[in-house]
């Protein structure tokens, strides 16, 4: 059973040793969760799995993406959504 949830916002993943990994969060640096898993092969598909689902990550993969399929179109693939103009889904943004 579960003993709890973590929102995984501003937070930092980090690998600290063979098979243990932890959480800190970058608002608060002493809070910090440690993680130990069976084996490093499952400790790092945690690490990459849990540093590829943060809303950075994501947001950089979607402008790459939207930038690759304008060079090839010509078109960008958010105008049909009319959300193309929205400064998250821009270069430079930064989430707020």
């Amino acid at each position: 059973q579960p003993i709890g949830a973590l929102l995984l916002e501003h937070c930092k993943i980090t690998k600290e040793e063979e098979n243990i990994f932890s959480i800190s969060f970058i608002e608060e640096p002493e809070r910090k969760y440690c993680f130990e898993c069976a084996t490093e092969e499952q400790c790092q598909e945690w690490v990459e799995a849990l540093r590829r689902a943060s809303y950075e990550f994501l947001r950089r993969s979607l402008i790459f993406y939207r930038n690759e399929i304008q060079k090839m179109t010509g078109k960008d693939p958010l105008e049909q959504y009319g959300i193309s103009e929205e400064a998250r889904f821009q270069l430079g943004a930064h989430r707020q």
